[in-house]
């Protein structure tokens, strides 16, 4: 179980960061490890697809079992198996940076952040930004 106490601090700290640095306007999905959504927030001024897009990079992290930039990685060097990945999973997977694993001390994972509103880079800086600041762990 992920509490929403701490999913609703990590998205918020996220948010706060991305204002901080004048990032673009930000929506920010928390899910627990088998891939419920557990808190979700959206700016003013975000888009509507940004939650899917979001959740899917939280989605396809928990799927893959490492962050949305490595499944970005993984797409550019190999683009069919990642089209076929996002098939099979039903169009849930994003593989754009901004997806981060949370993890516990012990390495475990207890579920991921996506967020998506500006560049995938400045989207994982705010999700690194809201584990961290959470007293949890990351893996990107």
């Amino acid at each position: 179980m992920f509490p929403l106490s701490i999913a609703s601090a990590i998205i918020d700290e996220a948010l706060a960061e991305a204002r901080r640095r004048a990032f673009q306007p930000l929506a920010v999905a928390v899910l627990d490890a088998g891939g419920h959504l557990v808190a979700y927030k959206r700016e003013d001024g975000a888009g509507i697809v940004r939650f899917d897009i979001a959740f899917g990079k939280a989605w396809g992290s928990l799927g893959m079992g490492f962050g949305s930039r490595e499944l970005s990685q993984r797409a550019a060097k190999n683009p069919t198996f990642i089209t076929t990945l996002t098939s099979i999973s039903g169009g849930r997977m994003v593989p754009s940076p901004g997806g981060v694993l949370i993890r516990d001390a012990d390495g475990h994972v207890l579920g991921a952040v996506g967020i998506s509103g500006d560049v995938g880079d400045n989207d994982e800086i705010c999700a690194l930004a809201g584990i961290e600041k959470a007293g949890l762990f990351s893996s990107t």
